[in-house]
This record gives C-alpha cells, sequence and structure tokens, in this order.
C-alpha cells in the first residue's frame, strides 16, 4: 500500500456523501476533520492520515506505537488507551509498517476513540531501522512535549502512562523498566527469552557502561522522553532497540525509571527472531564505533583534516581574489592566513557540535570562546614544538610537522573529550 489516501482521489472521496474510506472501512469523518497526506502514491514515502481531529492546540502527550502486523491488538489497545489519556491532554500515533489489515483495524477502532488517533503507514520500501526506524519517524511527526514509546502488543500496560509522565519532573526520559523496584519481566514467552533478555542488556552495560549507568532495563520497549531533548535526525536505529539508541546517541539526558509488569502477548505473533539478534548485535557494534572515544577520536581528527581544507581555500581565495583588499607583499599574506584560520576554527567548531560531540547538555555558545582559545593555542604551540621535535627525527621537518599536528591534535581532542563537552548525566530514582 503506497498510501492511505491518495492525494488524487481527496476531492472524489468529500464530494459525495459517503464518508472516506481505507481499505473498505469508513472513516466517518465530519466537518473540520483533516486529512493529510505525505508522498505520493508509488514515491516509497509514508502517509500520514489523521483520523480524528483534536483540539486545536497541540496536545501534551503522544502515545507512539510502532506497528507491524498487529490487527488483532489494535482496538483493545485504543480502548485501554482512551481513558488513560483523556485527562492528559493526549493523542495516539500509530507508525505501521504491516502488510496485514492493521491499517484498516486503526482506521475502524479510531472512530470511537476517546483521543485524536493518527496514523503514519511506511510502504515497504520506506521501513528502513524497522521497528527502531519507525519510532525515529515518528518523532520527526510529535508536536506534544511529551512522547511515550510503547509496543502495540498490549505487553506495555497503557495504565502506566501517568506515572512515566509525573516522573518526568526533573527529567529527560523515563524508563519503564522490568527489573528495579516491583517490575516483572513475567510475560515473556519463555525463561530462553528471559535469559536472552536479561544477557542482550548485560552486554549493552559491558559495552556502554557511561551511558547506562543507573538505567536497569536499557531493552525496554516502553518510555516517556521529552520530545525536544531528541533530534530524531541522530539516530541510527536497527531493529527493536530503540531506546538503547536514544541514551547512548544523546548523551546528557537525565533519567529516571518506573517499574512495571511486562504482560504476555494477546494477539499476533511476537517480532523477536535470529534475524532480530544479527540486527541487534550490528547496533551494538555501531554504536560502540559511533559513541565510543575511538569513534569520537576518529571524527574529532577528520573534522581538523576537513578544516586545513577549509583554511587553504579560504587563503587562496583571499590572496587571489581580493588581495587588493588585504594588502600585497608579507603583511597582506598574514592577514588573509590569520583571516582563513579563524573561518578553518569556525567550521571546526560548527562540525565539532553537530557531529562529533552532539547532543551535549548547555549551549553552543558558552564553548564557543574556550574552543577558539584551545584552537588558537595549539596553532601557536605547533610551530615550536615541529621545532623541537625535528632534531629527533633525523632533521625531517615534514616529519616533525605532522608529528606536531598529530600530537597537538590529540591534546585537542583530550580537552574537548574530557573537559569542554564533558557530559554530565542526572539521575532520577526509580518510582515505585
Amino acid at each position: 500500500m503506497d498510501a492511505l489516501i491518495r492525494p488524487g482521489e481527496l476531492t472524489k472521496r468529500y464530494d459525495g456523501d459517503a464518508a472516506p474510506v481505507v481499505d473498505g472501512v469508513s472513516m466517518q469523518l465530519t466537518p473540520g476533520d483533516t486529512v493529510a497526506v505525505m508522498g505520493p502514491p508509488g514515491s516509497g514515502k509514508p502517509a500520514l492520515l489523521n483520523m480524528i481531529a483534536g483540539p486545536g492546540r497541540a496536545p501534551r502527550v503522544c502515545v507512539l506505537v510502532p506497528t507491524r502486523n498487529e490487527a488483532g491488538n489494535v482496538g483493545p489497545l485504543l480502548t485501554r488507551l482512551g481513558p488513560v489519556l483523556a485527562g492528559l491532554g493526549g493523542e495516539v500515533l500509530f507508525v505501521d509498517d504491516s502488510d496485514d489489515c492493521t491499517p484498516a483495524a486503526v482506521a475502524a477502532a479510531a472512530g470511537a476513540a476517546a483521543v485524536p488517533v493518527r496514523l503514519l503507514h511506511r510502504p515497504p520500501a520506506g521501513r528502513t531501522g524497522g521497528l527502531g526506524g519507525a519510532v525515529q519517524q515518528g518523532l520527526a511527526a510529535v508536536t506534544a512535549a511529551w512522547t511515550v514509546v510503547m509496543d502495540g502488543d498490549l505487553q506495555h500496560p497503557p495504565e502506566r502512562i501517568p506515572d512515566l509522565t509525573a516522573a518526568g519532573r526533573g527529567a529527560d526520559l523515563v524508563v519503564a523498566t522490568r527489573y528495579a523496584g516491583q517490575g516483572s519481566a513475567g510475560g515473556l514467552s519463555s525463561r530462553f527469552r528471559g535469559l536472552a533478555s536479561r544477557g542482550a542488556g548485560a552486554a549493552a552495560r559491558v559495552l556502554f557502561p557511561r551511558a547506562l549507568a543507573g538505567v536497569s532495563d536499557p531493552m525496554s520497549g516502553f518510555f516517556a522522553v521529552r520530545t525536544a531533548a531528541v533530534r530524531p535526525g541522530d539516530l541510527r536505529p536497527r531493529g527493536f532497540k530503540i531506546l538503547l539508541e536514544l541514551l547512548v546517541r544523546t548523551p546528557g539526558l537525565r533519567v529516571a525509571e518506573v517499574p512495571f509488569t511486562f504482560a504476555e502477548r494477546q494477539h499476533g505473533q511476537s517480532k523477536a527472531s535470529g534475524r532480530e539478534a544479527a540486527r541487534y548485535l550490528r547496533q551494538l557494534a555501531g554504536l560502540r564505533l559511533a559513541a565510543g572515544r575511538a569513534g569520537r577520536l576518529a571524527r574529532f581528527a577528520s573534522v581538523g583534516g576537513s578544516g586545513v581544507l577549509v583554511n587553504v581555500a579560504v587563503l587562496a581565495l583571499l590572496l587571489r581574489v581580493v588581495s587588493g583588499a588585504i594588502g600585497a607583499g608579507a603583511g597582506g599574506q598574514v592577514a588573509a592566513a590569520v583571516a582563513a584560520t579563524q573561518v578553518a576554527v569556525g567550521w571546526n567548531f560548527a562540525l565539532t557540535e553537530r557531529w562529533v560531540f552532539p547532543g551535549r547538555p548547555g549551549h553552543w555558545a558558552a564553548r564557543l570562546l574556550p574552543f577558539w582559545v584551545l584552537n588558537c593555542g595549539a596553532l601557536l604551540a605547533q610551530l615550536p614544538l615541529a621545532a623541537r621535535l625535528e632534531s629527533m627525527l633525523g632533521g625531517s621537518y615534514v616529519l616533525a610537522t605532522g608529528a606536531a599536528l598529530a600530537i597537538v591534535m590529540l591534546a585537542r581532542f583530550v580537552v574537548c573529550d574530557r573537559w569542554l563537552y564533558r557530559p554530565g548525566r542526572e539521575r532520577a530514582p526509580a518510582r515505585p
């Protein structure tokens, strides 16, 4: 299914008296209800359907439910979500990767829902990242202050949502945990799955002891996050474990926990499989390379190399194109070199903020001056350091300059990693 409602059919469907229909299910839209479609049919882009328009103001809470072939669970889930969200000013957003009649089931259940319901259906060509990718795409469509992510299989109790949002006072992320307080993982289908869940969590904590400090259930698929605290574009999800992705790629989040009892699946089949296990292992490897110090160092060095290219390009531009404005001779060359260096430092700062240390706490403006001082100081130290190293490297000035550049780059990285961009994660205690 490329689109739930094709753009060319919108006028036709509203011209008559009949209500819009999705897969043969009447939507019963009333005047003032809105339908928004993203992507023409056949484009491979998702279709966003707002089936029950809410009030004019943005919702306070959005429950984001990634689904894949969960037709039998949609109705009971919305029945339980309705009274919970009605008191919170909430809405429900389904992000659907189904090949069955789940979109039609959502459409049918939405007509009786007590809260606004939206559906983002991803066609097969657009289902990147699995269920984690569905959550990522859903986060980009959320306007509520808080987003609650939960599965569509009724194993996550909707009745705990108020506890998650209440625990969000003073926190950016609230994890519903099976392994702290009165939490329980009893709903896992077998003892093997229970051991696999704990083993996967233990492996993640070994690889990311800093990012997961104090998080008892990094494998949980049930959590609430302050929407503004997450940049969906920074995530690279693979498979189920979007919470792990959030924790590792968004340092500095203030985290709280709320225990819950993991229920048994009511309808449909579990998506756990050997293929998902392999995707999880690839996710761990990718996160370790991206989020570890070695990965940060590689990105930092790449940024430095790109800064050299920017410096040279700007210097050439100043010397050849606007040489008349800055003067000729040594004085003009010095002025051009100083200006080119400042442009390169600005370039390096922007990439360091956005790519090397994304999402660190504090405002970027507070780091700009220290970063500038650090880089200018490193440039001043580079020449005398190269002179000292020249005699130690057989009199080769080229080798000495290269060694000096590497040493200065490592020194700058250590200062940035351990001081200027040091993450300051605060933990809130688990709620009973």
